[in-house]
């Protein structure tokens, strides 16, 4: 649970720009990820899950920022 908190607060400082491009780099690891896991399982798979959900941690500040929340 700490690592999530820990992700939450390193994402405070980050105005609209930087979070996107934070979001595109991700999503081009999960794509890179899923890829490699379909040709050779991954020694650890949780990490797609950890990924996608950081994804959608990042698109949730993403819009709280651009509401002005």
């Amino acid at each position: 649970m700490s690592k999530k908190i820990d992700f939450l607060n390193s994402l405070k400082g980050l105005n609209e720009a930087d979070l996107k491009a934070k979001i595109t780099e991700d999503e081009q690891r999960l794509k890179k990820l899923s890829f490699s896991h379909a040709i050779s399982p991954l020694e650890n798979p949780q990490s797609i899950r950890s990924l996608r959900r950081d994804i959608a941690r990042l698109k949730t500040a993403l819009k709280k920022v651009q509401l002005g929340f």
